[in-house]
């Protein structure tokens, strides 16, 4: 009587604890409840007391073996590990050994076409058209970056061209310290002549500390039917005239009969948002021809080469000067003459005229009649 007396306590005492029923989940999801700790379990029965054995717990129940086995572990997929460990789309400049550190998507963005000749992007998107902060915020992303000059040299004799070089002048607009750049954008001045919106050059509309957001709405609130904004990037105070001279002496010392010309071309200066075709491109360019098309040249995207222009008191280069540049390449260039070079003259030609001496007094061989 005593010992039934004590069972029922017992199993009083545990109704007024922590009950644990399995879930309507199913039986491989059911977690085991707590460890119940052995002082603790003594103290609620009595002294003389066993533990229940497990069969006495719901029939839902089943308690974990020693014996039993976990379920197989099952690893992260390998494509959903490659969406967390892939590395987001880089922002802003990037780093290219070898090459200046610029953000180099602005050559080309998405909804843009770049001319034949690599020297103008168009885009006809319509949120360009519509929006004056799209186009403004557009605009001066594109700004961020050179165009890039360049040197060709060709000479011929007759309809013979015997060379043909180019070299690549970007890298003497981009400092290695981004804090050096002085690079800007500079708007149309109000006694300027320029295409402020027409067909020709004009000192009107004429806008009083106009910004660049302000010249972007009087572009979209125009009326006309065909119509352009433009972004020109232009380099400054590099004398071109001096480094010519240099070239054509240079190459008379090598006794060349031939003609010699030497052009500055820069690639990559014109950004050109245009109205979208109402029909095709075809319509758009016969249309122009006879309604003509307002024109907005009033913004650039200033590059200097230097601060002032060549023989100016204060005058500092960005990276180096004209006279340490041609230090450094006139061998490269006399060797790319005298071995009837058809292409550019890179960095490579001028490691070889470092380490192995050529381009040093070599001269033009017989290359046969003029004509």
């Amino acid at each position: 009587m005593d010992n039934t007396d004590s069972i029922l306590a017992d199993k009083a005492r545990r109704a007024q604890g922590e009950v644990h029923r399995p879930s309507d989940a199913s039986v491989a999801t059911i977690s085991p409840p707590p460890t119940i700790d052995e002082d603790e379990y003594q103290a609620e029965g009595s002294g003389s007391q066993e533990p229940e054995p497990e069969s006495s717990h719901s029939p839902g129940y089943f308690a974990p073996s020693a014996t039993a086995k976990l379920p197989p572990y099952s690893s992260p997929s390998i494509s959903s590990l490659d969406a967390q460990n892939r590395p987001a789309l880089p922002k802003g400049p990037q780093y290219y050994p070898g090459l200046p550190v610029l953000d180099y998507r602005q050559y080309l963005p998405p909804m843009f076409e770049l001319s034949p000749d690599t020297s103008t992007i168009t885009s006809r998107a319509h949120y360009l058209s519509e929006n004056v902060k799209a186009l403004a915020t557009l605009l001066r992303n594109l700004a961020t970056v050179p165009p890039k000059p360049q040197i060709h040299i060709t000479g011929n004799r007759g309809r013979k061209v015997d060379f043909s070089l180019k070299l690549n002048l970007m890298s003497l607009l981009i400092p290695d310290d981004p804090t050096h750049r002085m690079d800007y954008v500079r708007l149309i001045n109000k006694d300027e002549m320029g295409y402020r919106g027409g067909q020709a050059p004009s000192l009107q509309p004429e806008i009083n500390d106009a910004s660049l957001e302000d010249w972007c709405q009087e572009f979209i609130e125009d009326e006309a039917t065909n119509k352009s904004f433009v972004l020109e990037r232009v380099v400054a105070n590099m004398d071109t005239n001096w480094l010519e001279g240099q070239i054509r002496s240079l190459v008379a010392s090598t006794n060349y009969k031939g003609v010699v010309t030497v052009t500055f071309p820069v690639t990559h200066s014109r950004v050109v948002v245009q109205t979208p075709d109402k029909v095709n491109k075809f319509f758009t360019s016969v249309s122009t021809l006879f309604s003509g098309r307002s024109k907005y040249e009033v913004v650039k995207a200033v590059w200097p080469f230097a601060t002032h222009r060549n023989g100016e008191p204060g005058r500092r280069c960005i990276v180096q000067s004209e006279k340490t540049w041609w230090e450094e390449w006139k061998d490269p260039i006399k060797y790319g003459v005298g071995t009837k070079r058809n292409g550019w003259v890179t960095n490579e030609d001028k490691l070889e005229c470092i380490m192995e001496s050529k381009g040093k007094g070599l001269s033009i061989v017989d290359w046969g009649p003029d004509f």
